[in-house]
């Protein structure tokens, strides 16, 4: 290509021309002017030549490089084809029997399916018969591997889950391009008060820029989904009214992680006032069971325990135990599974709205806030070992010193009502701890009491 490309830019004599031409000489002063003037010519001609040709093979350049990245990050993907979406509608199509009470069926999109909260969600839909689509990251905010045992879990009960990231808006209008969801749970993001101080970046990404990218794609969808996403009770921040109630102020962020997710309760808005997508946002309260994650207190907690490591308790000002208001997953699910029922429609078409849709926001929680103190004390008896306590005051890394919902909104709307207490939920997780862990049974057994 290259010679090709010399010949047809750089001007040669043609072989075998044996024309002559008479040239007549002219006198001497004009003779050196124009030739100057023709040399100066040719020479600028040549060199334009010259810098054509290489802008041109740069441009090749370029363009070849571009699409090699392309093309080795299209082949890369871990998604697409006919096999792949194949998988897609098999797992996104509801199961329930025809004329069943609870009607035709869901069909879900679940981000952040192999999270804690997404793997119990996606069974929950799953069992009783709608159709889910996970998908999920695996970043290694914490061990990928259980995220992947979930996945697993996930896929035993046919639940499919792409791996892949919400920011991907080729890939979101892809999922929507091969079913059309009715639904979307939305429970990616980036966890975690203390980690925002090592990686704020990572909670921008998730919780704000990844969270407009899925609404992007929910807007040029058709049908428009109803979007049901996990925001959080770190929104109340420095609220001082207790028990928190969705009425109260959320301006007061104590975290980056809850600025973020109140970042997202105003987008979320914006994109329910401008395009007609339902949205109904859920402020969890410290949630906890099996499979949880192994960033939160009671499963380090656990672990440290067991390993006869030290712990860390933190206690507020004055000498003040925490305390937070300890939600079961269980509890969770139903409120978010009783979100999705009662979800109005959107009502946009082609990104555009036709009218007004659902906007709301609840909390679910417990409603019975334990001390950490207590919450130790539970686990040493159902571990039946003493752990070793290091109790410090709380730094200021945007934790709060206590929690506790005020759930008459959800139970009005949603008829939610936790049942879990925090005795029972930690029985429940400790005998999911020691089983995944393969600690000795024999060793560790269950007391009733």
């Amino acid at each position: 290509m290259r010679g090709v490309l010399e010949e047809d830019l750089i001007p040669s004599t043609a072989p075998g021309n044996n024309n002559k031409v008479k040239l007549e000489r002219p006198a001497a002063g004009a003779m050196s002017s124009r030739h100057l003037i023709h040399r100066c010519f040719a020479s600028t001609g040549t060199m334009f030549l010259w810098a054509l040709f290489l802008v041109a093979m740069t441009a090749t350049y370029l363009s070849a490089h571009t699409f090699v990245d392309t093309s080795s990050r299209y082949f890369a993907a871990s998604w697409g084809g006919l096999h792949w979406e194949r998988q897609i509608r098999a797992s996104a199509s509801p199961r329930r029997p025809p004329g069943s009470a609870e009607g035709a069926g869901l069909s879900v999109l679940v981000t952040g399916a192999a999270g804690f909260v997404g793997t119990h969600c996606s069974l929950a839909l799953r069992r009783r018969g709608d159709g889910v689509v996970g998908i999920d990251n695996f970043n290694s905010y914490y061990d990928p591997s259980l995220k992947k045992a979930r996945r697993a879990l996930l896929g035993s009960h046919g639940v499919f889950v792409v791996e892949g990231d919400i920011n991907d808006g080729r890939l979101l209008a892809k999922l929507f391009d091969v079913v059309p969801f009715t639904h979307v749970l939305h429970l990616a993001a980036q966890a975690g008060v203390r980690y925002a101080m090592e990686n704020p970046a990572s909670y921008v990404h998730s919780n704000v820029a990844g969270l407009v990218s899925l609404l992007e794609a929910c807007k040029d969808a058709d049908p428009q989904p109803a979007v049901v996403w996990a925001s959080s009770s770190s929104v109340y921040g420095l609220n001082d009214r207790v028990p928190f109630s969705e009425a109260h102020r959320t301006d007061q962020p104590a975290s980056l992680y809850a600025a973020t997710k109140k970042a997202g309760e105003e987008i979320t808005h914006t994109y329910n006032h401008i395009y007609g997508i339902s949205v109904t946002g859920l402020r969890f309260f410290t949630v906890y069971g099996p499979w949880g994650r192994p960033d939160m207190a009671y499963f380090s907690f656990t672990r440290n325990i067991l390993q006869g490591k030290p712990i860390t308790v933190y206690r507020g000002r004055d000498h003040v135990d925490l305390a937070r208001d300890f939600t079961y997953i269980d509890d969770i699910v139903r409120g978010c599974l009783a979100s999705l029922d009662t979800a109005g429609r959107s009502t946009g078409t082609g990104g555009k709205k036709r009218g007004p849709a659902p906007y709301r926001i609840f909390n679910l929680g417990n409603t019975s806030p334990v001390t950490v103190p207590t919450l130790v004390a539970i686990l040493e008896r159902y571990l039946r070992v003493k752990a070793k306590k290091n109790v410090v005051e709380m730094p200021g890394n945007g934790d709060v010193p206590y929690t506790h919902a005020n759930i008459s909104l959800a139970r009005e709307q949603l008829g939610y009502k936790p049942t879990t207490s925090l005795e029972m939920g930690l029985k429940k997780f400790v005998r999911w701890y020691l089983s995944y862990y393969g600690y000795n049974r024999g060793a560790h057994t269950f007391r009733n009491s």
